[in-house]
């Protein structure tokens, strides 16, 4: 509705992890710097965690289009079910067959295309979002999966992407021998104030704003209070205000209009 008004050519505070709005501050940067020196430097695991809503799945897109097609790569968006569910569901986002029942003879398949990705000079990367949604047989059949390796080099790269309960349950002793393979972590901290400013102009322009809207000092800090400099609060805020600013026919936005949005998303009385 407001985006003709603004004279937007798409929405720009969607909360879908679309790659063209990654904002990299300080934290993004580092933890994209960490799943790059864990994948380029070959060390077998990387774990990457923040809160509810930080961009890690953005991240996690980011990271696949960087990678390009100098490497194989396999996301799992959804990591639930049976050991046999995930390797089939890793078989075919390599563009693998999975049919088979035989759980010996999906992992010769997976390792003779990591073999023959090893002879042209091609990583492959296994990417797992939500991490934290792994039962502990998934765990254990992910830690299998690093077993997959030549002597000297794995075949696989895994990248484990979650929230904080991730880095909680690796410490539990019975998950030891992952935590040990891990050597690779990053924890994704919040937008600071400046960031957050940073971030919405960002994406405006992404977004083709030219100059239009703009937020006020007072609103930033609103905003700031309310996300406390999570991505995808500050998103969801956003678009509320920019819906308030285009029934209200304002260019510049303050803290009234951020206080309305707040109170839409709460489900508050006006």
């Amino acid at each position: 509705m407001y985006q003709e008004f603004y004279g937007l050519a798409a929405q720009p505070f969607s909360i879908t992890p679309d790659p063209r709005y990654l904002y990299l501050s300080r934290r993004h940067r580092e933890a994209m710097e960490h799943m790059l020196f864990g994948i380029t430097q070959r060390k077998g695991f990387v774990q990457i965690t923040g809160e509810v809503g930080a961009g890690k799945s953005t991240l996690c897109r980011a990271l696949l289009a960087q990678l390009g097609e100098a490497y194989a790569t396999a996301l799992i968006l959804n990591p639930v079910g049976s050991g046999m569910q995930l390797l089939r569901s890793i078989l075919l986002e390599l563009g693998l067959s999975d049919r088979g029942n035989d759980r010996v003879r999906l992992l010769q398949r997976l390792n003779e295309f990591l073999l023959a990705r090893l002879a042209t000079a091609q990583d492959v990367v296994l990417l797992v979002d939500e991490a934290q949604d792994l039962s502990d047989e998934l765990l254990e059949e992910v830690r299998l999966l690093s077993n997959l390796e030549t002597d000297d080099r794995k075949l696989l790269q895994i990248v484990l992407v979650g929230q904080p309960e991730l880095r909680d349950r690796l410490e539990h002793p019975r998950m030891r021998q992952l935590r040990q393979r891990i050597t690779v972590r990053y924890h994704l901290g919040p937008l600071d104030r400046d960031e957050i400013e940073a971030y919405i102009r960002h994406r405006l322009t992404v977004a083709g704003a030219t100059g239009r809207p703009t937020f006020s000092a007072a609103a930033l800090r609103s905003i700031q209070r309310y996300s406390h400099g999570v991505p995808r609060l500050v998103n969801a805020v956003c678009d509320k205000a920019l819906l308030c600013g285009y029934v209200e026919g304002h260019d510049h936005l303050g803290w009234r209009q951020i206080r309305r949005a707040i109170r839409d998303l709460e489900g508050r009385d006006p």
